[in-house]
């Protein structure tokens, strides 16, 4: 096996979790209050060093917190302008399939390659991938932990997620990396504005194509800038982007990164802020299973009855906005029934949408977390469903500890798993890291 015998760089990007603006956010005419996590997807790369005559052109890629979870890719440069072509080697008896990753590295390194030129020539390298203990449910954790990174008795594909948005944290982490690894500090500075833009545009067209459709992207802008209120881009941006290797992919893909006008819109800090002493707290449920095509349902509903769903969506903004204006200037008294008005037009477009956005056993469970001291209210974010509530609260270990006790008591009462994670919101979007936070995994 290749050993990194210097590493170059570490980069980490965060989860994520979408406060209020669900579905809303799918439409540039609507925005969403989105925050992010202190659990972070960490990506190190260093370059493989081989025996003198010896030519490699192989990326490999580990994920040791996971069992069998490393992936070989060679890459070569395929003709008529099609970038860097990259195909997953064979690692044992089977290949199995990591479409974000080998998506990503695709696109990181054709903008690479293509940016700096041959005076930056690619070379072999290493990443590893380490994801913060609260990205999977712990009941897979082996009794080998390493701190924020445990080992998991399991796959990658069988651990069990939380939902904090590891794909976008992963492509944003993994692209930084590649970009930091390959090419000079002049021309990609993840630190700099110009370098955040660069990235956020690569990431998003990255992500889209590795999940095979063209999202909201406010999972990957909060990996790059972090909590923010965001309007998303026109879906039309990423059309004219040819598939990766196909004739003209390379010029295409760095005109759309730096060239083509995104009008995507994310304010950051000055928009967005949590008042002092109030903290963003995430719940696991698992009381029941998320509805397949929720996204879809309401969707339809939205089309089928447009005058009413158009009414409802803009009244809810204004809840929205509402919410945000009181987080923003910190009049913690009106903070409850802020987030009670959102909930009430949440509830609303699920029963009109036949979805369960906010299911009765949520509305059961937040309504009764709210009652706790120090707790302002709670919230189904994103799409809503059955595995997830975020709670606005004081940031201390009492009201912690409230929480905690209360849901150990309601999960004997209702045969139910809920329990409050150690995540926490945060501000700060992706960064560099110390190397010396990854003792003992980078050997």
């Amino acid at each position: 096996m290749s050993t990194m015998t210097h590493s170059n760089v570490a980069i980490s990007a965060p989860g994520k979790v979408l406060l209020a603006g669900g579905y809303l956010v799918l439409d540039r005419k609507y925005t969403g209050l989105v925050f992010g996590l202190n659990a972070r997807i960490n990506v190190i790369a260093g370059q493989i060093h081989s025996s003198e005559g010896v030519q490699l052109n192989e990326i490999v890629v580990d994920s040791p917190q996971f069992l069998e979870a490393q992936w070989r890719y060679g890459y070569r440069l395929a003709p008529e302008g099609g970038g860097i072509h990259v195909t997953q080697l064979q690692v044992g008896e089977q290949i199995s399939a990591n479409p974000f990753v080998e998506t990503t590295l695709s696109y990181a390194l054709t903008y690479a390659n293509k940016v700096a030129g041959d005076s930056h020539a690619l070379s072999s390298s290493r990443l590893i991938i380490l994801a913060d203990n609260d990205y999977y449910s712990q009941s897979a954790a082996a009794n080998d932990t390493h701190g924020r990174f445990s080992k998991f008795d399991v796959t990658l594909k069988n651990a069990n997620k939380t939902g904090l948005g590891s794909s976008a944290a992963l492509v944003t982490s993994l692209t930084a990396a590649l970009l930091t690894l390959y090419m000079p500090k002049e021309l990609f500075d993840v630190a700099s504005e110009k370098g955040k833009k660069t990235l956020h545009n690569l990431a998003q067209a990255a992500h889209c194509a590795a999940q095979g459709k063209v999202g909201s992207g406010f999972d990957v802008a909060a990996a790059v800038y972090g909590s923010c209120t965001y309007r998303r881009f026109s879906p039309a941006i990423l059309n004219s982007v040819p598939e990766a290797g196909a004739p003209g992919f390379a010029a295409r893909l760095v005109a759309v990164v730096d060239s083509e006008p995104w009008d995507v819109e994310v304010a950051g800090s000055s928009d967005l802020t949590m008042p002092k002493g109030v903290v963003l707290r995430m719940c696991d449920v698992d009381c029941g299973s998320q509805t397949v095509g929720m996204v879809k349902k309401v969707l339809a509903w939205k089309a089928q009855d447009t005058a009413a769903s158009t009414q409802l969506w803009d009244d809810l903004q204004k809840r929205n906005d509402a919410l945000g204006e009181t987080l923003r200037s910190g009049a913690l008294a009106d903070l409850p029934s802020k987030v009670d008005a959102v909930r009430e037009l949440i509830r609303t477009m699920g029963r009109q949408s036949d979805v369960p956005i906010e299911p009765d056993s949520q509305t059961e469970l937040l309504d009764a977390v709210s009652r706790i001291e120090g707790v302002y209210g709670g919230v189904v974010p994103g799409a809503g469903g059955f595995d997830a509530a975020a709670l606005l609260m004081n940031d201390d270990e009492a009201t912690k500890d409230r929480v905690s006790e209360f849901l150990v008591q309601w999960s004997k009462e209702k045969s139910s798993k809920v329990k409050l994670l150690n995540v926490k919101g945060e501000m700060e979007g992706v960064r560099r890291e110390e190397l010396s936070v990854y003792e003992g995994w980078l050997s």
